[in-house]
């Protein structure tokens, strides 16, 4: 490759790595997914990806995938799923500890089966509301849900977008990925819970709160049942080996085609930005081997705890799915636990800042249109010793202790 060529690129994705990790580029008006589209073509316009290449660089078992839990998680959401389960659960007691302890353990449940930032959207403003009304401090509650929808969603290759990237790249079956990793999002929640217990001491209280009224809870019965038929039996798809892509599209099919409300109206609200996002992350990444800029860190992922926290740094600097995508190919196909341990560093680095995932974003931005403020350095005292802990928990169950020990 020509010198100027290669600088050039190596400038444009400098560029578009930089505006990724800013969520912006100054003065102009493009999001993340933007930014990596313009980035694409870039390097598709100065010749170091052709578009046949560009387009076989997109995973499309990650796009498929991705896109059939979005439609599903919709139509669960439209039935009222979501939130029937959070005011069930939040009405099995009115104690401050008893509301964080059930809020950390379900939103954790769910998230490590559909994907967490959808139980976010829906959690925050239940919550918000629950506090609200009980007179209780928001912000533990708030962190609670989103470090749990963090740390559940490690538990299985649903939880979230990079666990749906890595299971493609990687071809590591559904339930061999929750089998090795059920326990590190366990044992994730019961750290939580206890550095919570240790931060807010105003949490620490077993006696009942007065009374509250929640708002009216809405469901749509039929749609609901019909919604958690098809996603329980793609679920057991997933968990019997039937390949992802396929089994969440036919779900998505099928839910289209009985859910009874118009497709038109669901379609729409598939976050359709994330995707393309994805589309220009894997472009940019097929440049970044074409000039082999990341062979200098193949000593540092050979190593294991050189390779969780390389993917802790970059996660918080340019987001968990870009970091997954630069170090992927820098993992043998056939090496299950950096697989596993990237997954996990990746996920569990969502909890180290505000701006460590979306899922922190959401509950800032929901919580400060409700007049309570979360700072980045109150968020980083929660975050920071907990993504330590966690990160290297996940290290050593997946080399110590999980079934793959010995291997």
């Amino acid at each position: 490759m020509p010198w100027l060529q290669t600088g050039l690129t190596m400038l444009v994705l400098g560029i578009t790595y930089l505006g990724l990790a800013m969520g912006q580029w100054p003065g102009l008006s493009l999001n993340r997914a933007a930014i990596a589209l313009v980035g694409a073509a870039a390097v598709m316009g100065l010749g170091v990806v052709t578009l046949p290449q560009a387009w076989q660089a997109i995973d499309p078992t990650t796009i498929v995938f991705l896109f059939s839990l979005m439609i599903v998680n919709l139509y669960l959401g439209y039935g009222g799923f979501f939130n029937l389960v959070l005011q069930q659960m939040l009405g099995l007691t009115r104690s401050p500890w008893g509301l964080l302890v059930l809020l950390s353990l379900g939103s954790g449940l769910l998230s490590a089966f559909f994907l967490n930032d959808t139980l976010v959207l829906v959690g925050t403003p239940l919550v918000l509301a629950m506090t609200t009304a009980l007179n209780l401090n928001p912000i533990p509650y708030l962190l609670a849900l989103a470090g749990a929808t963090n740390i559940g969603s490690v538990a299985t290759l649903s939880g979230n977008p990079q666990n749906i990237l890595i299971g493609s790249l990687s071809g590591i079956s559904y339930g061999l990925f929750a089998r090795q990793l059920a326990p590190v999002a366990i044992l994730g929640i019961v750290i939580q819970l206890t550095w919570l217990w240790w931060l807010y001491p105003e949490i620490r209280v077993w006696e009942p709160v007065p009374v509250v009224v929640l708002s009216k809870l809405r469901l749509l019965q039929p749609l609901l049942t019909k919604s958690l038929w098809v996603a329980g039996l793609m679920l057991a798809g997933f968990m019997v080996g039937l390949p992802l892509g396929p089994v969440a599209l036919t779900a998505a099919a099928v839910l289209l085609v009985i859910g009874g409300i118009k497709a038109e109206r669901v379609l729409r609200q598939v976050d359709g930005m994330l995707l393309l996002l994805f589309a220009g992350l894997f472009i940019l990444t097929q440049a970044t081997r074409h000039l082999n800029l990341l062979e200098s860190l193949t000593p540092v992922v050979a190593n294991p705890w050189g390779l969780a926290g390389l993917t802790v740094v970059l996660s918080n600097l340019i987001s968990n799915i870009p970091a997954v995508l630069l170090l992927a190919p820098l993992i043998a196909p056939d090496d299950t636990q950096a697989w596993l341990l990237l997954a996990t560093s990746a996920t569990l680095a969502g909890n180290l800042s505000l701006f460590g995932s979306v899922a922190n974003l959401i509950v800032v931005e929901a919580a400060r249109s409700k007049g309570h403020h979360l700072s980045f350095r109150e968020h980083l005292r929660f975050g920071l010793p907990l993504t330590l802990i966690t990160v290297g928990l996940a290290h050593v169950w997946v080399y110590n202790v999980g079934i793959f020990r010995g291997l």
